[in-house]
C-alpha cells in the first residue's frame, strides 16, 4: 500500500486517481512481522501458512467485498431502492507484480465458479505468474527452496527479521544508506546485481516508513515455494501441495489448476504493462500473459515503458500516471463533471469535498502492500446511470459511484 502513495500528493498513483474524483481503496496482502490477526494467540507456523492461493482466493475477495459493502452503504443514503445484488458502481483493479498474479487468480477462479468478481476492468503492471526468463539467481531458488521445504518450512515458516533489535538495526542501516550516498550507492549496486541488474531504487524502498523496528513486511515460505513451482513448471499454476490426494481435496483433480490455461474464463477487459528494464519480471514474461489471453479471446491490451520493476509504483513517472488514469476512465462511465488537470481533461462524477473521503486513503492495512483501490465520489444528488471503477505489488482498486 505504501508504494501507491510514496511520492506524496503530486506524484503518487493513488492521489492522482483521488484528485480525479475517485474514491481510493488501498489493499494489502497478509504478511506482517507483528502477525496482526483476529486471533491474538495465533502461532507463527499457522500465521505464515499461506501461498499465493490465499492472496487470490481469500485476501482479494475480502478487499472487493468490503468495497462493495462500503459503496452500497453510501449509495443507500442517497437511493433507498439500491439493491444488494446490483452494481450501481464499477470497480477497476490496478495491480503490480505479485498483486497482478493474485488478481488474475482471483478473476479466473471466481469466473470458473460462477461467482461475481464485481470488477469492470483490470490493469496489471508487470504481473507475476511466469518466471522462466528471470535472472540466474532465481534459478538457484527454483531448486533450493522446494528441495529444502520439508525441513525449512516448519522451522522458518516466514522470511522476515524476527526481533525488534534486528529490525531496529536494519532500519538504522537503511537510513544510513540514504544519508551517506557512497554507502547507499554501493548497496544499490550490490542489490541490483543480485536481482539480475534491475535498476529499481532498492535503497529508497527499504527506507520507507513501513520498514521499522515495530513492524515490517515478511514473506511466507510457501509463497517462495509457490513462485519456485511456477518457474520450474514454466506455467502459471496454483499451489502444488505435493501429492495427488492433497491436490484432489483442494482442486478436485490430482494436479494444481493452471490459471493461464483458463484465461478464457475472464469476462472483462485486461491491460498488461511491461517494463523494458525490468529484470525481476522481464517483458517476455508479461508478453506471455498477453499472448495467452489474446489466444483465449480475452479483451486484452499491451503496453510497455522504459521502467525497472519498482518504477511503476515507487518512482514519480508522469507517463504511467497518465496511462493508468486513461485505463480507469475506460473501466468506468463518469458522466457529470470534467476538469482540466495535468492528466488531460478527465470526467468525474460527484461534487463532495474530496477530503471527506480521505479515510479510504488512510485505511489500516492488514499485510504487505500490494494493491490500491479507487471509487468515484458520490454525487450530492443521484444521477443516472450510476457507474463505478476500481483498481488493485501487488494491486490497486478504484471505483466510480
Amino acid at each position: 500500500m505504501q508504494y501507491w502513495v510514496s511520492n506524496g500528493v503530486v506524484g503518487s498513483q493513488a492521489f492522482a486517481a483521488y484528485d480525479q474524483g475517485y474514491d481510493v481503496f488501498l489493499g494489502n496482502f497478509r504478511g506482517l512481522v507483528s502477525r496482526e490477526h483476529i486471533d491474538n494467540h495465533i502461532s507463527s507456523q499457522r500465521y505464515w501458512r499461506y501461498s499465493i492461493n490465499e492472496h487470490g482466493t481469500q485476501d482479494i475477495p475480502a478487499m472487493i467485498e468490503k468495497i462493495h459493502e462500503i459503496k452500497l452503504s453510501e449509495l443507500r443514503q442517497l437511493r433507498a431502492d439500491t439493491e444488494t445484488d446490483s452494481l450501481p458502481y464499477s470497480i477497476c483493479a490496478v495491480s503490480h507484480s505479485l498483486g497482478g498474479a493474485a488478481m488474475l487468480m482471483y478473476l479466473v477462479t471466481r469466473c470458473l465458479k460462477g461467482l461475481p468478481h464485481r470488477l469492470s476492468r483490470a490493469t496489471l503492471l508487470s504481473p507475476a505468474g511466469f518466471h522462466e526468463d528471470a535472472a540466474m539467481i532465481f534459478k538457484l531458488f527454483e531448486y533450493f527452496i522446494p528441495a529444502f521445504a520439508p525441513v525449512l518450512a516448519p522451522l522458518i515458516p516466514g522470511l522476515y527479521i524476527p526481533t525488534k533489535f534486528f529490525r531496529m538495526l536494519f532500519h538504522k542501516l537503511a537510513r544510513d544508506f540514504q544519508n551517506y550516498p557512497a554507502i547507499g550507492g554501493l548497496v544499490q549496486t550490490l542489490i541490483s546485481y543480485v536481482v539480475g541488474g534491475d535498476s529499481s531504487n532498492w535503497v529508497g524502498v527499504i527506507g520507507t516508513p513501513h520498514y521499522n523496528m515495530n513492524d515490517m513486511p515478511g514473506v511466507s515460505y510457501r509463497v517462495a515455494v509457490h513462485l519456485a513451482q511456477m518457474k520450474h513448471a514454466k506455467k502459471f499454476l496454483m499451489y502444488d501441495f505435493g501429492s495427488s490426494s492433497a491436490n484432489m481435496e483442494t482442486y478436485g483433480m490430482p494436479y494444481p489448476l493452471d490459471i493461464a490455461a483458463n484465461y478464457g474464463a475472464i469476462d472483462i477487459p485486461v491491460d498488461v504493462v511491461a517494463g523494458q528494464k525490468d529484470r525481476l519480471i522481464p517483458r517476455s514474461m508479461v508478453l506471455k500473459h498477453y499472448r495467452m489471453m489474446k489466444e483465449a479471446g480475452v479483451q486484452v491490451s499491451y503496453e510497455e515503458f522504459d521502467y525497472a520493476h519498482l518504477d511503476f509504483t515507487f518512482s514519480h513517472k508522469e507517463e504511467i500516471l497518465t496511462y493508468v488514469m486513461s485505463r480507469l476512465l475506460l473501466g468506468s462511465s463518469p458522466t457529470t463533471k470534467s476538469r482540466k488537470s495535468g492528466y488531460g481533461s478527465l470526467k468525474y462524477q460527484g461534487s463532495r469535498d474530496k477530503r471527506k473521503s480521505s479515510k479510504h486513503l488512510s485505511r489500516k492495512s492488514f499485510g504487505k502492500q500490494d494493491s490500491i483501490s479507487t471509487v468515484n465520489k458520490l454525487p450530492e444528488e443521484p444521477t443516472s446511470p450510476i457507474s463505478g471503477c476500481s483498481s488493485s505489488e501487488g494491486s490497486s482498486t478504484s471505483g466510480n459511484a
